[in-house]
């Protein structure tokens, strides 16, 4: 709930800069982001309760585990483009709550990986929010302290 909350509020921080999109639809996705990875609801449940809409973007915004793990991130991120702003805006916000000293557990493979997946994701989703550009920028530019 933690995470999620802060994802929204890294959405609120966004659209406080600039109103150029959707508000209620990126909170939606937000708070909803994980609900396909973490726990046992289905799309088609997904769908049935908050719409097409919003059940597509949340399925953009999950990795397709029955890809090579190598493949996901660019799979999601091409489903995430081919969908509009608020579903980019809301993977940028999650990633830059993300990009947080990472757990004890993690090699220095997974967090190398993990830092250039969020290279990754600000190359394809550059331009969906100038604020939020900018944030995870510098979120990155932090991360490199744990490699």
């Amino acid at each position: 709930i933690v995470h999620l909350s802060n994802v929204a509020m890294e959405v609120f921080m966004a659209h406080k800069q600039k109103q150029d999109f959707n508000l209620e639809f990126a909170l939606k996705l937000a708070l909803l982001h994980d609900v396909l990875e973490d726990t046992p609801l289905t799309f088609k449940e997904l769908k049935a309760d908050f719409g097409n809409e919003v059940a597509i973007g949340v399925l953009a915004l999950t990795k397709n585990d029955k890809l090579d793990k190598k493949d996901q991130m660019d799979d999601s991120l091409n489903r995430i483009l081919d969908l509009g702003r608020e579903v980019a805006i809301v993977k940028l916000c999650d990633r830059i709550i993300n990009l947080q000293k990472p757990p004890k557990k993690w090699g220095m493979a997974k967090i190398k990986s993990y830092h250039s997946q969020a290279i990754q994701i600000i190359e394809r989703l550059k331009g969906k929010n100038e604020y939020l550009d900018k944030r995870i920028n510098e979120k990155i530019e932090q991360y490199k302290l744990y490699l």
